[in-house]
């Protein structure tokens, strides 16, 4: 399994991206995020799903990058071009991994901003190729494992939500995650984009680096429960 996040707020966007991969019953490490900064050019690629599946569209999307004669200017052009690709691979391969007990699976975020775009953008990509871009209303977008970090996001994550607090409550649902499933893990590669800046910077953190992080938020949420009142649990007893 996967975690993959996209925010996308008011000001930019914030990406984290575990790195955990499995395959039958041994695991192993892997980057899952592609950024490309280019002038006025600038997105990043996240993927969840089969990984033979990814490399061979990354592989076709990366020929088709390098043969153009001129780089595309709009996103959706970018979501349009991996959607092909993604495509292709499906015709070449998915009769075949169906036949060996595998479902053709590759669910993808892609966002960024290039040089004839309004604003900074998201999209969510589905294995079929069509894709939806992540609204203002709700702005943010998990593939991969999301049964426990999202809650979190719901309650917290708004559209005018400052950058680095959409990064701080990011952090917290990959480390519920984490917490409570084994096939998401450290290290984590993080991405940090304010719009219009056409640079998307990228960190990768050790567990060692945000561990303090995971103890203070465990803390803080004993320390919350406890004083949660107890009034309704004195009618049990009355």
């Amino acid at each position: 399994m996967t975690y993959c996040l996209g925010i996308k707020t008011k000001t930019g966007f914030i990406g984290i991206a575990d790195t955990r991969i499995t395959s039958g019953s041994s695991t192993g490490r892997a980057k899952k995020v592609f950024t490309v900064n280019e002038n006025r050019h600038s997105f990043f690629i996240m993927t969840s799903g089969l990984r033979s599946v990814r490399d061979k569209a990354m592989t076709y999307f990366k020929e088709t990058l390098e043969e153009r004669e001129e780089p595309f200017n709009k996103l959706y052009k970018i979501v349009n071009a991996f959607a092909k690709e993604v495509k292709q691979v499906a015709v070449e391969d998915k009769k075949s991994l169906r036949e060996g007990g595998l479902d053709f699976n590759l669910f993808t975020i892609i966002g960024g901003q290039l040089e004839k775009d309004d604003e900074h953008k998201i999209y969510l990509l589905y294995p079929e190729g069509n894709w939806v871009e992540v609204a203002d209303g709700s702005p943010f977008v998990i593939i991969g494992n999301n049964g426990y970090g999202k809650p979190i996001l719901d309650r917290v994550i708004k559209y005018n939500s400052t950058l680095k607090f959409a990064l701080k409550a990011g952090f917290l649902s990959f480390d519920a995650t984490r917490i409570s499933a084994n096939d998401v893990d450290y290290p984590v590669d993080v991405l940090y984009y304010e719009k219009d800046s056409f640079n998307i910077i990228e960190r990768r953190y050790q567990q060692e680096e945000l561990s303090v992080l995971s103890r203070e938020w465990n803390k803080d949420l004993i320390a919350s429960v406890d004083k949660l009142s107890d009034e309704w649990l004195d009618k049990l007893k009355s």
